[in-house]
């Protein structure tokens, strides 16, 4: 029996292969399909299942029918819908603003010659590596407005108790302050690899040229992060976007609806209504203004780029 290798000639096509008296040309559809198979059983199945569901009529329990567009146009004369929407989008923004800032001034800081800056990176870091729904367990025993240690601290310089995620004036700013406490580590590791990938060369022609460190900052190391500070963004936004966790555990979307971002109020409907058609809606319009706003981030990405 003849068993011979495969080749490659010198156009980069594959010769066939003699294995015996049989003939046959390798295949990597073994490798493949099953890549495939999970690939679409895991993402695209789902979609599909949700867009048909989503055109359709089905309340748990209950007989489906086909109403088209209708759960679609519903949603234009939903006030619930629209104020959760406002409230996701303010939510993103503060939480992409918030760590964006700390953590890039974080990031400039550690990438000093600081004292014990290995073990201080460490600690800062310790956050992110917190189950999120654990850190909203032990924020809203700190927001108590009798217990908690955060009106303690603030009647020791003489401010009154708040009400924190029990007012719906503050409790999405105190959410906020929690993905802050939580994420900002992330942002200032993006921002150091950054600030360690940069070229030293304009540094040293700036100090030449007699540049003080405000103006190195503005003209030298804010341009050659920016690509960095825009990944960040992109991932800070992303991620705001479709956080539920932290809301659910801390609040459940309230008091009343003041922190129902469109994420608890699909579930809501979904699984508290059991409204599962009109959830799927939801989900879908839900999943455009993600996917609208990922590319227009990562368009913004593609302007900032640089090349060292």
């Amino acid at each position: 029996m003849t068993i011979t290798a495969p080749t490659m000639t010198s156009d980069n096509t594959e010769t066939e292969v003699t294995a015996g008296d049989g003939r046959f040309t390798p295949s990597y559809w073994p490798f493949v399909v099953p890549a495939l198979v999970i690939v679409v059983a895991v993402i695209v199945f789902p979609w599909v299942f949700t867009l048909w569901m989503s055109v359709n009529e089905w309340h748990l329990g209950g007989e489906k029918s086909f109403v088209g567009f209708a759960n679609f146009l519903r949603l234009a004369s939903d006030a619930r819908f629209w104020q959760s929407m406002g409230h996701t989008l303010v939510y993103t923004l503060l939480s992409v603003v918030a760590p964006l800032f700390l953590g890039t001034i974080a990031a400039l800081v550690f990438d000093t010659k600081l004292p014990m800056r290995g073990l201080l990176r460490g600690i800062f870091v310790m956050p992110m590596m917190a189950t999120p729904v654990a850190v909203a367990l032990v924020w809203t025993m700190m927001y108590h407005p009798q217990l908690g240690v955060l009106n303690y601290l603030l009647s020791l310089v003489g401010i009154g108790p708040q009400e924190w995620i029990f007012n719906q004036n503050t409790v999405i700013p105190s959410l906020v302050l929690v993905e802050t406490w939580q994420w900002t580590p992330l942002v200032m590791l993006i921002v150091l690899g950054g600030l360690a990938a940069m070229p030293r060369d304009p540094f040293e022609s700036a100090e030449i040229d007699g540049a003080n460190g405000w103006q190195k900052f503005r003209y030298i190391t804010f341009p050659m992060i920016l690509p960095f500070m825009m990944v960040a963004v992109i991932i800070r936004s992303i991620d705001a976007l479709k956080s539920f966790d932290i809301i659910f555990a801390m609040t459940q979307g309230g008091p009343g609806t003041a922190s129902e971002t469109i994420n608890i109020y699909l579930y809501n409907v979904a699984f508290a209504y059991y409204d599962i058609g009109y959830g799927s809606a939801i989900a879908v319009v839900f999943f455009i203004v993600i996917i609208t706003m990922s590319l227009a981030l990562l368009h913004l990405r593609q302007r900032t780029k640089w090349n060292s």
